[in-house]
């Protein structure tokens, strides 16, 4: 008897039984053949099939049908197993962790509009215009006021736009398509000749009287589970959020699909100190069968209610909601999908013979635990920089996954749509670990914990998945810091000791840089620049450097020039692009890859990828020096406004923008006091990669902030930033609405680290205090004397300038609201006395201009030294009553690196020619591919005018 349930026959692999074994002449050939119907159809369809001749109008004009079908019909080459019919495939279950993201674009969200007056349906309109003209012409609508005109056409325009974005709408559709396949299958292993002959459609058009398709139907739900897991449904539910409606809507569309939830409940508590105590359940629920005279009969049905001892959201949100509905799952097969993600209906009919690879023993000794599919990044067509992500994600899960599989064998999961034998990781922990803090990354321990347990984890390129991504600077950005703190957090985790010990001398090298070894790699090249500048500040101010230089064995350094040179080159980012040329080379020809290589290059993808160095350096260090590493919810929304200078600021100062100006100090400083002895071109060598990288980490943001040079948004983001800057913190203020709440929540690391940390952050901050004891010695007024007195008396003036700073805070507390005018009068003597002693020090020592801003070169980085150090050992500096103090010396800091950033950007705001630059490099993918971007920056407004006059 045929198995409907199917099964894991591994052991016995290879043994065919009797009745299944082809023999000869065990059936009659009748000849002549008889001439049926269907015998006269089939040779009518090969018949077509010969002579068809391919015109070039056949072929699709949608860019992603050409891709799908192209990808589809190679996969038919490639070395995949049989598929056995669907009786006997393995049974498998799709598991979706979903929280408070969309799941249906409501009709109020397509129209509202952002503070450019582009909507979500403008945009997709532009993005899409073959597909929206094909979906006016599916609902016979001529344009978009006449589709508005009824109820199920501006349905049907709701979904047309879920569809395109990120939403659990899309996710389930392309789920859902499994089950879809599985009966199209099923029909075909079960239809006789006058089925066929019937075809499908016709019997799914009878679906009420073919007892075949019920037949069909029945077998797929057998084989085939999908559950979300809706943390959130039942509090949805309750608070009647529009989510909750959108998301039982999707039951009643798929009646086979399952929804998942914890429950909490108020229940009478049988602890008499306790009147009512709060009970959990893990809750499984489908669409139920409502009827026409019962209006009050609940639409969703109660499966499964499992009581909890307690709440089940302790650790990490996503590895706890994977965990809770786990359970729910059957078969032997378990696949893991972001709600990001979707799928297709030409792939999912390849699941059957993805699903025969866990009876096969890939490396001679082990059954696969573990089935990795290569992912289809559907965001890059947005814009520049997700055009940069996509390619950079492509080559990642495609040619890195496959070398990471074989030969390497060290791949593991990375939340992508692998495929887990359940079994296997049921009664060996589970798919997600979920412990706080150390496993943010909770995607690759669960492959860590499966190559531990001995099992094996495989990649295969025959079936893909579509995959969203973060399409906007900010978004990418919070994402690579996730990414940067889990890898921070493996780097400490146990998981990755145990993998270091028992791996062989080569799987273990291949571990190392395959995971954390990069993070700490790219931390090491940054290091790098930091130290060889320091080294060079000291050889510069302690004079070596000119000895060295003029020197007879160092007159001639052509060939060091041109070694400098080619470093220089390499350190630009290119490099990153090496991946991604190789795998678009292999898919789409070397030709291709170059002319997508030169055409990145020119929309400033160096700049990108050189920004994107210092996101990664900055989070893993902070991760491993301190910890509390912390998800970042990064949205998955269209990216198409413009973010605010305070916004950009509040991100990147810390990452980017403070390392950015330490770097520029440090090149002119090398500039100023090497130029008399060193050559112009040997400068440049040494430098100019140095030099992009600290414009490319203080401007990036702004150069791929849509509008960024626009004069009128320049305006309003000074007013913004300046109100951001001047609004006091406290209790219940959050960081977007006060700089006070973003410094002290910018100080949680050292909260959270140990006497280690803060130990290693003082010694750290000890070399801004090189600076100052360097230079004060080449100021022309101590150019004759190497005494220690005048390093003593630089720290006097320092100490004097926070006294005058303390006496100002004071006396703006005290005196500012009843004594006006005396604190003024105090202001005005404290700037009279400085510009007095300015003007004596030119006069009687002839300090020059260039000893001024010698000065400020070396106090600054001293001040900063200070407050890194206050930040450190705060609860001593409270102690002594000065943490107002080191606050306002903070805040005027921050006004200064604010004006420096903003000052060239308002600058370039004045020429018009430079926004429109910016809207060019930022939009020139989406452009190729119809996107009028002008039309999206400035049409809104002749559509609302237009309007108007209607």
């Amino acid at each position: 008897l045929e198995s409907v349930h199917g099964g894991n026959n591994r052991s016995h692999e290879g043994i065919t039984p009797l009745d299944q074994q082809d023999q000869l002449f065990t059936k009659a050939i009748e000849f002549p053949v008889k001439e049926t119907q269907a015998w006269t159809e089939k040779i009518k369809r090969l018949r077509l099939l010969l002579t068809v001749k391919e015109s070039a109008m056949d072929v699709p004009t949608n860019l992603d049908a050409r891709r799908r079908i192209s990808f589809f019909a190679n996969s038919l080459f490639m070395s995949m197993p049989s598929a056995p019919k669907v009786r006997q495939m393995l049974p498998f279950s799709v598991l979706t962790p979903y929280y408070k993201e969309d799941v249906l674009f409501s009709s109020q969200a397509l129209e509202e509009q952002n503070e450019d007056g582009v909507s979500i349906l403008f945009y997709l309109q532009k993005i899409y215009p073959d597909e929206w003209k094909n979906f006016l012409e599916r609902v016979d609508s001529k344009n978009e006021e006449e589709l508005r005109e009824t109820e199920q056409s501006e349905e049907e325009l709701r979904l047309w736009a879920s569809y395109r974005g990120q939403t659990l709408t899309r996710t389930v559709r392309g789920m859902m398509y499994y089950r879809q396949a599985l009966v199209l299958q099923a029909f075909l292993d079960m239809a006789r000749d006058d089925d066929l002959m019937e075809g499908f459609r016709a019997a799914d058009l009878l679906s009420d009287e073919s007892q075949l398709l019920t037949q069909c139907k029945a077998i797929a739900d057998m084989k085939f589970t999908y559950v979300v897991s809706c943390q959130q449904y039942g509090i949805q539910k309750r608070s009647g959020d529009q989510r909750a409606q959108d998301i039982l809507r999707l039951m009643t569309t798929y009646p086979s699909l399952r929804v998942a939830y914890i429950d909490e409940v108020e229940e009478p508590s049988q602890d008499r100190n306790k009147k009512i105590e709060k009970v959990y359940y893990s809750a499984l629920v489908k669409a139920a069968v409502t009827k026409p005279d019962d209006p009050g009969q609940k639409l969703d049905q109660d499966i499964y209610r499992i009581k909890l001892p307690g709440n089940a959201m302790l650790g990490e949100g996503k590895p706890e909601n994977q965990n809770h509905a786990i359970i729910f799952t059957r078969g032997e097969g378990l696949q893991t999908i972001d709600m990001n993600q979707e799928h297709y209906m030409e792939e999912t009919l390849k699941m059957r013979n993805l699903l025969q690879e866990f009876l096969k023993k890939h490396d001679g000794v082990r059954y696969p635990s573990i089935l990795g599919v290569r992912e289809h990044i559907f965001t890059g067509s947005v814009s520049s920089l997700a055009w940069f992500m996509s390619n950079q994600e492509t080559s990642f899960v495609t040619i890195g996954q496959r070398v990471l599989a074989n030969p390497l064998r060290v791949r593991f999961h990375y939340g992508h749509p692998d495929i887990f034998d359940r079994l296997f990781h049921l009664t060996r922990g589970g798919v997600s670990k979920a412990s706080k803090i150390i496993n943010l990354s909770e995607d690759i321990f669960a492959g860590f914990n499966s190559t531990l347990r001995e099992g094996n984890v495989t990649h295969h390129e025959y079936m893909q998945v579509g995959k969203g991504r973060d399409v906007g600077l900010n978004q990418i950005s919070l994402f690579e810091a996730k990414i940067a703190n889990g890898n921070g957090e493996q780097t400490l985790s146990r998981d990755v000791y145990r993998l270091g010990h028992r791996f062989d001398f080569f799987r273990m090298l291949s571990c190392y840089y395959t995971t954390i070894g990069f993070y700490f790699s790219t931390m090491i090249t940054v290091w790098t620049v930091y130290v060889f500048l320091y080294g060079r500040l000291y050889l510069v101010l302690s004079g070596l450097d000119e000895g060295l230089a003029t020197g007879k064995r160092f007159i001639h350094n052509e060939p060091l020039q041109v070694a400098l040179a080619s470093q220089s080159f390499v350190q630009l980012g290119f490099l990153m692009a090496l991946p991604m040329m190789m795998e678009i080379g292999l898919e789409r020809g070397f030709r291709t890859a170059l002319s997508d290589f030169l055409l990145m290059q020119l929309q400033l993808a160096s700049v990108f990828f050189t920004f994107s160095l210092g996101t990664k350096t900055h989070y893993y260090g902070t991760t491993l020096l301190h910890g509390g590493a912390e998800y970042r919810a990064t949205g998955r929304g269209f990216v198409v406004f413009h973010a605010k200078f305070a916004e950009n600021y509040r991100l990147y100062s810390r990452s980017h923008f403070v390392k950015g100006i330490e770097l520029m100090i440090l090149l002119i400083v090398y500039e100023i006091f090497g130029q008399s002895y060193r050559g112009a071109i040997a400068y440049i060598f040494i430098t100019i990669s140095m030099w992009f990288m600290v414009v490319t980490w203080l401007f990036a943001p702004f150069l791929f902030n849509p509008s960024g040079f626009e004069w009128q948004k320049i305006v309003d983001d000074w007013t913004d930033w300046n109100k951001w800057i001047s609004n006091r913190g406290g209790i219940g203020v959050p960081p977007e609405k006060s700089w006070e709440s973003w410094w002290e929540k910018e100080q949680e690391p050292l909260r959270l680290s140990g006497k280690r940390g803060i130990v290693l952050e003082i010694v750290l901050a000890l070399r801004f205090f090189i600076y100052q004891y360097g230079l004060v010695y080449h100021l022309n007024i101590t150019t004759h004397t190497k005494s220690v007195l005048v390093y003593c008396l630089s720290w006097v003036v320092i100490f004097v300038i926070l006294v005058v700073m303390k006496t100002v805070s004071v006396g703006r507390r005290r005196f500012s609201a009843e004594f006006q005018l005396v604190f003024r009068l105090i202001k005005g003597l404290i700037f009279i006395t400085f510009i007095s002693i300015i003007i004596i020090l030119i006069a009687i020592p002839h300090m020059t201009v260039q000893d001024i801003f010698v000065c400020i070169l070396a106090f600054m980085p001293t001040g900063w030294g200070l407050l890194l150090i206050a930040q450190a050992i705060k609860p001593a500096v409270t102690s002594f009553w000065l943490w107002g103090s080191v606050k306002a010396l903070a805040r005027g800091y921050e006004i200064i690196m604010g004006l420096l950033l903003f000052t060239p950007i308002a600058f370039l705001a004045w020429f018009p020619f430079v926004s429109e630059f910016q809207t060019r490099m930022l939009f020139n993918q989406a452009f190729s591919r119809g996107l009028q971007i002008s039309r999206i920056l400035g049409g809104h407004k002749k559509d609302r005018a237009a309007r108007n006059k209607e």
